[in-house]
């Protein structure tokens, strides 16, 4: 966690509540877990390693904050964060996803994450190394200056000034285009790291070594003929991957993953087990089987090691709607002891998303309408019967949560956002009347509603 002594319960709750309407309750379960993890990690002795995380179980409609509130958290603490669906795994020995890439993505995520702050960390002497690289070859030492052992010689005293005045005009970018060439040692593509794509992380092979071995090695004479911009970039991330550790990184990511890692089990309901179709429910036990000793703690292996799984924070969350979380096996039910229902929205909790969090529908728009030159207004009435439209949309078709104010904004602007950029809008006003002539037609017609909301 990134500084969490200062991240109470109540701080916590918070910064949530400044993107999340709402659903207190599953926001102070989420905050306690979050500080009883830094708890345990203050405690010393045998006793530290028997606490176990609190996970949780978030029951509720989709839209209504679930995915949101476990996503904000992993931003709010800095810990590595994924978020799978249990629907897309099958039980092992079957051909699909095996529940262990979700450790392995964990991880691949940490080492993305630990890199990227390194990177920033040697980033000033990295391109520090490279201007003077690039010096080097457009401005070589001549053998009289390398033999000189005078350190104030008319000769060393000339190249220094020659030098600096040089250097000035690389940082400044006046040389950014001129044509230099490079030795293939320098050419940045001996130091890179090969991420595997889709699916190919369940084999689990470092591309990285594979695909260095085809590529020229330090030996080759042949040089390579680029501007200097391309040379600065290409030395500065040679000497990047120079100065960062590879074991510091993969030790500092794993000790993310194991002390801090969250994992977001989104439409677990989908995998719970009911009694009228037993051949389908034999497959969705068996991914609950595969995936118990994941959350009670085992090793898992990936190509940075093995991953211990004992004190990773799992968010299960699904609507069950026809399903419950009795209907999960009782192993893994034990395993999630917190579980919490979170509220359907209400018109009045959809006027408080469309003005209040820091990234509200209303905000967002008015961003968008104001890269176009248009400034957009909404009247407070026109706010009200924006979330009055949204009710009565989910109360006549599915209850999608406050993903319905996209389709309802969406529908409401859609002309303007078609017309923009116009030289004769400049500004567009929100009124209630404006929005009951363009959204009454639809809300009222089931074949419209069902189509365009």
């Amino acid at each position: 966690m990134a500084n969490n002594e200062s991240l109470t319960p109540q701080r916590i709750v918070e910064e949530l509540d400044k993107y999340i309407i709402g659903q207190n309750q599953a926001k102070r379960c989420v905050a306690i877990a979050l500080r009883n993890r830094w708890r345990r990690q203050q405690i010393s002795g045998d006793i530290k390693g028997e606490i176990m995380p609190n996970n949780i179980i978030l029951i509720g409609p989709t839209g209504i904050g679930k995915t949101e509130i476990a996503r904000r958290i992993s931003r709010l603490t800095g810990a590595p964060f994924i978020k799978v669906e249990a629907s897309k795994f099958t039980e092992v020995g079957y051909v699909g996803r095996d529940v262990e890439s979700m450790v392995r993505e964990l991880m691949n995520y940490s080492v993305s994450q630990v890199r990227d702050k390194m990177v920033e960390e040697v980033r000033p002497g990295a391109e520090h190394a490279a201007r003077e690289m690039v010096l080097d070859i457009l401005l070589p030492r001549s053998k009289k200056i390398k033999q000189s052992s005078s350190a104030n010689s008319p000769e060393l005293d000339r190249y220094i000034r020659s030098r600096d005045k040089m250097r000035n005009k690389l940082i400044s970018g006046a040389l950014d285009e001129k044509e230099i060439e490079v030795e293939p040692e320098r050419d940045g593509y001996h130091n890179f790291e090969i991420m595997p794509g889709p699916g190919m992380d369940l084999m689990d092979i470092d591309f990285s070594e594979m695909f260095a071995n085809l590529l020229p090695g330090k030996g080759s004479n042949r040089k390579i003929r680029t501007t200097v911009a391309a040379a600065l970039k290409r030395f500065t991330e040679s000497e990047i991957s120079s100065m960062i550790s590879k074991d510091k990184l993969t030790e500092t990511a794993k000790k993310a993953v194991e002390e801090n890692g969250i994992i977001f089990i989104d439409e677990i309901d989908k995998i719970a087990t009911s009694d009228k179709h037993a051949g389908i429910d034999v497959s969705r036990s068996g991914v609950q089987r595969d995936l118990l000793p994941i959350v009670e703690g085992s090793k898992v292996p990936t190509k940075h090691g093995m991953i211990d799984t004992s004190h990773i924070l799992f968010i299960a969350a699904g609507a069950f709607h026809t399903a419950k979380p009795s209907d999960l096996i009782p192993e893994l039910q034990g395993r999630f002891p917190i579980r919490v229902e979170l509220n359907s929205l209400t018109q009045k909790d959809f006027e408080q998303i469309l003005t209040e969090p820091e990234n509200s529908l209303t905000k967002q728009y008015r961003a968008i309408f104001r890269s176009e030159g248009v400034e957009l207004k909404f009247v407070n009435d026109a706010v009200n019967e924006i979330a009055r439209f949204a009710a009565l949309a989910n109360e006549k078709m599915e209850d999608i949560g406050a993903r319905r104010l996209h389709t309802i904004m969406n529908t409401l602007l859609d002309d303007y956002l078609f017309e923009m950029p116009s030289s004769t809008l400049k500004s567009v006003k929100v009124t209630k009347k404006m929005v009951t002539e363009r959204l009454a037609p639809v809300i009222e017609s089931e074949d419209l509603s069902r189509f365009i909301l």
